[in-house]
């Protein structure tokens, strides 16, 4: 997998933000907040939280893979992603465009899809929207 570029909002508040995030979901996001890695002291990390899970937070995700692949008993890195807006999917194929602040943790490989720009959800929602919606997530067709 190619290692992300993508810089956190900011620096200064990597470490603060809750453990609990929403997982997953949204489709889109505007900022990344933090790299997490979870550990496990059941599976080898050490134990720092009277048998809890925990996470560790880093300022990049090459920080955090790094730590992944060292300490025993993790898991791969994630991101903890900002969303302004985003697109709820309740059932399969059904669309809303939420306009609500939503944090979440994501699966690094999602942040190979484009930010949300202002036409992002729009152009998804659109009656015109190309036949695979998600192709507009994708950055394909001169959707980005």
């Amino acid at each position: 997998m190619t290692l992300p570029s993508h810089p956190v909002l900011d620096p200064a508040l990597v470490g603060t933000y809750p453990a609990a995030a929403k997982a997953g979901g949204g489709y889109v996001w505007d900022a990344v907040l933090e790299y997490r890695v979870w550990c496990h002291p059941e599976r080898g990390a050490p134990d720092v939280a009277d048998g809890s899970d925990y996470y560790r937070p880093f300022e990049t995700y090459q920080e955090a893979l790094a730590f992944s692949q060292e300490m025993p008993g993790t898991e791969e890195p994630l991101a903890l992603i900002l969303q302004e807006e985003y697109i709820d999917e309740p059932e399969p194929g059904e669309y809303l465009h939420v306009k609500e602040r939503r944090v979440a943790e994501w699966p690094v490989s999602f942040l190979s899809r484009p930010r949300r720009t202002p036409r992002t959800i729009p152009d998804f929602m659109a009656p015109d929207a190309p036949a695979n919606r998600l192709d507009i997530l994708r950055g394909f067709r001169g959707f980005a």
